[in-house]
């Protein structure tokens, strides 16, 4: 794996890393949203550190090359997340859904007196 995107991984995690908890400082992102980022850098960081091992293991799995294997596991990393807040909307959905049952049952109850 090249120098620069060993620099660039590091930038990368350090970036997010430092926007995660200037967040939850400020009260605009939980502790429990933000462990999957934490998670994600501290994988960055170490693929940075460790290139040998990801070079070792992107071989034994086939890649062509490293880089497609940090991509890989960047995609990887993207499509859990996207899941996990697929998951969060659909019970946020649910929720709504039994807000406005309870507000019609409230309104037609009112009504109906």
């Amino acid at each position: 794996m090249s120098i620069t995107l060993r620099i660039i991984l590091i930038i990368a995690s350090l970036i997010s890393s430092f926007l995660c908890i200037k967040r939850i400082k400020q009260s605009k992102l939980k502790v429990e949203n933000s462990i999957v980022w934490m998670i994600g850098s501290i994988i960055l960081i170490l693929m940075s550190i460790f290139s040998n091992a990801v070079e070792w293991l992107s071989s034994k799995l086939g890649f062509m090359a490293p880089v497609n294997f940090v991509f890989l596991i960047v995609i990887v990393f993207l499509l859990i997340q996207t899941f996990i807040n697929n998951i969060k909307i659909a019970m946020l959905n649910e929720k709504i859904k039994d807000l406005n049952h309870y507000i019609a049952l409230e309104e037609y109850e009112r009504k109906s007196k």
